[in-house]
């Protein structure tokens, strides 16, 4: 796969999952999503995030079918999104830890370069928005997170793919002290990714309500 996809690939909010949950936060945090390096993501800024893909979903179709089916390919949205929110902090500190600035002519040559493959700013849009996820006022801002990245990888000598990149993100991660909202899961610092929550009494509800039934 090509460099460039794989990182956006790897750094985009992932698009397969189910609808958005309920909005409660934990006791620790009321009302966070998430907490990374004592600052909250709330589930209010969260639902915004799920919203602006789902606006852009909706205006990329022609037809209720259309979006129907993208709908259904991104059921984990909310989940998701919040991972991608968390590891693109979690990318940034890297980055700052590592001494490594992204300009704003930096991120426009790489949406022109883009863009020219692309066929225009239109294609280039909906290709990251149906590939990543990433609606289109947030693409600027994920092609600088790209651009860390890549910048990360270089100072490291490696890539985007090997241990070492994701050891730095690893050793980011545990700085931030991440703390997910349990009802979007857990953060798992070595693996630098949100992991679903071992929820065992929803199993013994879910038996429960069986037996009652049967």
């Amino acid at each position: 796969m090509h460099r460039r996809r794989r990182t956006a690939l790897l750094l985009s909010a992932a698009i397969v999952a189910a609808p958005l949950l309920a909005a409660c936060g934990n006791d620790a945090h009321p009302g966070a999503a998430a907490v990374v390096g004592g600052q909250r993501i709330t589930v209010a800024q969260l639902e915004s995030r799920v919203n602006e893909v789902r606006t852009a979903q909706r205006a990329a179709v022609t037809d209720d079918a259309q979006y129907a089916q993208a709908v259904a390919q991104t059921g984990s949205l909310a989940r998701d999104t919040l991972h991608g929110m968390v590891l693109d902090k979690v990318l940034h500190r890297a980055a700052e830890d590592a001494g490594i600035t992204v300009s704003r002519r930096e991120v426009q040559e790489m949406r022109a370069g883009l863009e020219q493959q692309a066929g225009g700013a239109q294609g280039l849009e909906t290709a990251w928005l149906q590939q990543y996820g990433i609606p289109p006022q947030r693409l600027d801002e994920n092609l600088r997170l790209q651009l860390e990245a890549q910048k990360l990888a270089t100072e490291l000598g490696t890539n985007t793919s090997q241990p070492a990149f994701w050891n730095a993100l690893s050793k980011a991660s545990k700085a931030l002290d991440v703390d997910l909202n349990p009802r979007y899961g857990n953060w798992d610092a070595q693996k630098v990714a949100r992991v679903d929550a071992k929820t065992p009494w929803v199993r013994e509800i879910s038996a429960a309500g069986t037996q009652q039934t049967t």
